[in-house]
């Protein structure tokens, strides 16, 4: 009998019609912007007020207030990775981010209470950073945008730019030394027949011109265990860094002939062209 009323329940609970639900048409939407560097990413959530034709600074932002730096909840920024902002170190965490503008000079606030809704329960007490700023004029900026665009290396730059004015920080994110003790490590940890990772890494090394002693050790090791177009012509432009051309161009002739497919292989021809144009040193003694 109970089993009975049990099933009449259920019944009687799906017979109910399912209960509608609007979302909510956002006037602020909802945006997120981020950037990698290295291993590293900086990433900002928030939402985008239009000006509306509304006055903004010193009006809708009232100068001398903390302020959301966006629409709805609190503005927040996630670092992956230990960073420094403007040369002030901070850890790798997610942060609310708030703003007292003023009419000259900003403080731009970094706050461990990432999730809060606006500034109304903004405490600063939890502050980890605090930074002053100088506001630059820009074209007209409808609708609050965030951009986060490398500017060197290892460093990021982000901006807030709303109505006429932006405002912003620098990111050093030390990508290049994370990034080689990555290296490191995962060749540390590769079988002794994986030749691409060792390619890879001596690839990184020229690329940026960083460790090119070991660089040239990774991609003999590489050509020891597998040679190959890549590993030979890697090699190759090692050796014309290190100025010696004509070895250079003896490896690239030897890649050239290791059946590279066809898109590396006029890749290699026109890399053998260039190298040909270039004036050779005088031979040694």
């Amino acid at each position: 009998m109970r089993n009975l009323a049990l099933t009449a329940f259920c019944v009687a609970c799906a017979a109910l019609p399912a209960q509608t639900v609007v979302k909510p048409f956002q006037a602020s939407p909802a945006a997120s912007v981020s950037q990698d560097l290295g291993l590293g990413t900086v990433k900002i959530d928030y939402h985008r007020p239009g000006v509306k034709g509304r006055k903004i600074w010193g009006g809708l932002v009232p100068f001398g207030q903390v302020w959301r730096a966006g629409a709805n909840e609190a503005t927040t920024i996630a670092f992956s990775d230990p960073v420094q902002v403007d040369g002030h170190p901070l850890a790798a965490g997610v942060y609310g981010f708030f703003t007292i503008p003023g009419p000259d000079r900003w403080t731009l606030v970094f706050n461990r209470t990432a999730k809060q809704w606006g500034a109304f329960n903004y405490q600063p007490g939890e502050d980890v950073l605090r930074l002053q700023a100088q506001p630059r004029a820009v074209p007209r900026e409808e609708w609050l945008a965030y951009t986060i665009r490398p500017s060197g290396p290892d460093s990021l730059r982000v901006e807030l730019a709303w109505d006429t004015l932006a405002v912003g920080f620098d990111v050093a994110l030390a990508a290049h030394d994370r990034y080689w003790a990555y290296l490191e490590q995962t060749l540390a940890g590769a079988g002794p027949e994986e030749w691409q990772p060792l390619n890879q890494a001596a690839a990184y090394c020229l690329q940026s011109d960083t460790h090119l002693d070991r660089g040239m050790a990774w991609v003999e090791r590489s050509i020891q265990i597998k040679p190959g177009y890549r590993n030979l012509s890697l090699k190759a432009q090692f050796l014309r860094r290190a100025g010696r051309p004509r070895e250079a161009m003896d490896l690239l002739e030897q890649a050239l002939a290791a059946n590279p497919p066809r898109t590396a292989l006029e890749e290699l021809k026109a890399l053998q062209s260039e190298w040909l144009k270039a004036p050779q040193p005088a031979p040694g003694p």
